[in-house]
């Protein structure tokens, strides 16, 4: 079986209940396989990033596979907007966030040909500088394990949302975001839209941010934040000492 999420953004939580942990989100219009049905929930795994984890089975709308398909071929149509409505039947107002998925709504079949958009879409691939101007919009979000919109965001999550929206593709997690790309030695060698991973004590990589111009870092720690970067890791002027160490840097594009 297949779905697809016809509301604004759901939880996607680690095991079968209200009271677990949300690993990641689901936002209006993508679509995922579901794995397994229990009790009221179902295990999927999302589309784009293969992401793994437990949806609420009230909280999403069943599609063909025929659609399913159709919707992985087709190109990836986002909401260019903070925050945007869809209108739907009986002039109701549906509010979707920064890089909800818009591509299905021309497809009569999934029960979406009375809704309508008049935001601003985005779609394809953009220039590498274009990832800092996409990056700015996230701005001051508040951190939010799991999160994926500027209501609330984790570090991948917000990296991986940048690069969506420039047409470029990241999986979920910081250790997964790690393996993709190419490594460099120094920071010199960085671009404005490159990537810094940083790990803890036991060497795992537990955070991720996008390297600015002047040895500046945007990145998800409390909120959405600008700081210092250098050879030793990320360097917070608030309270004047590193918060994250650095591991390695990758060029993505």
């Amino acid at each position: 079986m297949f779905g697809i999420c016809n509301l604004a953004i759901i939880p996607l939580r680690f095991e079968p209940s209200d009271k677990s942990e949300i690993v990641s989100q689901v936002l209006f219009g993508e679509h995922f396989e579901i794995l397994e049905k229990f009790n009221q929930w179902s295990r999927i795994k999302m589309q784009y990033d293969d992401y793994e984890g437990w949806v609420d089975s009230k909280q999403y709308q069943l599609i063909s596979e025929a659609n399913y398909k159709q919707l992985s071929q087709d190109a990836i149509i986002l909401n260019a907007d903070l925050i945007e409505y869809i209108t739907g039947p009986n002039n109701l107002l549906l509010p979707i966030p920064l890089a909800a998925s818009l591509s299905f709504l021309n497809y009569n079949d999934i029960n979406t040909a009375s809704f309508d958009f008049e935001g601003t879409k985005i779609s394809g691939v953009k220039s590498k500088s274009a990832i800092i101007n996409s990056a700015f919009m996230y701005l001051n979000a508040p951190y939010l394990w799991g999160g994926k919109t500027p209501f609330g965001i984790d570090c991948s999550g917000f990296t991986q949302m940048v690069y969506k929206l420039n047409g470029y593709k990241l999986l979920r997690d910081a250790s997964q975001q790690a393996k993709q790309g190419e490594a460099l030695s120094f920071i010199e060698e960085s671009e404005p839209g490159d990537l810094a991973f940083f790990d803890n004590e036991e060497g795992n990589i537990i955070h991720v941010g996008i390297i600015m111009e002047n040895n500046y870092i945007i990145h998800a720690s409390g909120k959405v934040r600008i700081d210092r970067l250098d050879h030793l890791g990320i360097y917070n002027g608030d309270i004047n000492k590193h918060t994250h160490k650095l591991r390695v840097i990758k060029k993505i594009i």
